[in-house]
């Protein structure tokens, strides 16, 4: 019975919590595959280490841990000889599919403004904007103190606002507001 019990544990485990961790996984690394990769080695691990989350502790922060590390450790080992955007796959095809154009020339705005921030940024701003962590939980799951996650989100969305791609879609949002407004 305890064997049948770790099984649906597992699968409740993975339905809960694989999409959004390969999505997040994915927003870091900038690849599909890596993405997909990189959370099936971080739910190994989160795994075989279950049990040394205490009770009390919060699952949701203790896994982005695991897969922040992981990913993490192939942008230092693994991806560095390689460009990580040659052959991929839009955000699109990661997120929910959406026919209107205008969200997916956003989308691909938003990963290109994402991929442009240095990664210490990158991470805190998809764990706190895509996988919707506090700032307590984002400092749990990237081991910093909460105010270092409170200015790196700050110096992000600092990037993020003069950032060539975001400014164009800005300024192409205010122009079609107007015009709906006319």
């Amino acid at each position: 019975m305890a064997g049948s019990t770790v099984v649906n544990d597992l699968q409740e485990w993975l339905a809960e919590c694989y999409p959004q961790s390969v999505r997040t996984a994915y927003l870091i690394l900038g690849n599909r595959l890596d993405a997909e990769d990189a959370v099936q080695e971080s739910f190994l691990r989160a795994w075989k280490f279950r049990d040394s989350l205490s009770k009390e502790s919060s699952f949701k922060p203790w896994l982005y841990r695991v897969v922040v590390n992981t990913c993490n450790s192939k942008l230092r080992q693994e991806i560095p000889h390689r460009d990580r955007r040659i052959n991929d796959v839009n955000l699109v095809d990661v997120s929910i599919k959406d026919d209107v154009s205008s969200r997916i020339a956003l989308s691909n705005d938003v990963m290109s403004a994402l991929r442009d921030l240095p990664v210490h940024l990158r991470v805190v701003v998809v764990l706190r904007y895509y996988a919707d962590l506090s700032e307590r939980d984002i400092a749990i799951a990237i081991g910093r103190k909460q105010g270092t996650v409170k200015s790196r989100l700050n110096e992000a969305r600092t990037r993020l606002a003069v950032h060539p791609a975001l400014k164009a879609e800005a300024s192409r949002s205010s122009t079609t507001s107007k015009e709906g407004t006319a």
